[in-house]
């Protein structure tokens, strides 16, 4: 296994080219239930360049209907990035002072249920985002109405 460092230059540049449109190579989940996850998953490639094949349990996009639940499911990509072990991109919880553009922040409501995937694209004036399903391009973190922010910072990516 080989460590690679993410390139979070890049995750952003993806996001900044996308954010108002669409990549015709990935499926938009827009009417089944929302693309910000499947977006931020795409940005995370961008910097990461590795997949994890690994059947249901990875993080991988073939196809709208060959994919796991972490590329476009916003618990599955949070569990994924603090837990994975094997290839693709890892990360970990950090608070908002430790977030970095090219890091994801998940919002959430009072229950804890999360059901938004931002990617972060800059930290001044303050934290902005670039998103999909409310389509967003350097939005202040804070015009948002949540209960809960995570943040998971990528801290690398792991290569077999």
């Amino acid at each position: 296994m080989r460590e690679l460092a993410y390139n979070a230059d890049t995750a952003v540049a993806y996001a900044r080219r996308w954010a108002l449109s669409r990549n015709p190579a990935y499926y938009d989940f827009e009417k089944i239930g929302g693309d910000c996850t499947n977006f931020a998953s795409q940005c995370i490639f961008a910097g990461a360049g590795v997949m994890n094949f690994t059947p249901v349990m990875g993080w991988y996009y073939r196809s709208a209907g060959d994919r796991t639940p972490s590329w476009s499911g916003v618990e599955y990509l949070y569990d994924f990035l603090v837990n994975n072990r094997s290839a693709g991109p890892y990360g970990q919880p950090v608070s908002r002072e430790l977030a970095r553009p090219g890091d994801i922040v998940q919002l959430g409501n009072g229950s804890g249920h999360f059901y938004h995937s931002p990617v972060i694209t800059a930290l001044e004036p303050e934290i902005l985002v670039a998103a999909h399903t409310f389509d967003a391009l350097d939005r202040p973190l804070s015009s948002y109405t949540y209960a809960a922010a995570r943040f998971i910072h990528i801290s690398g990516v792991r290569n077999w």
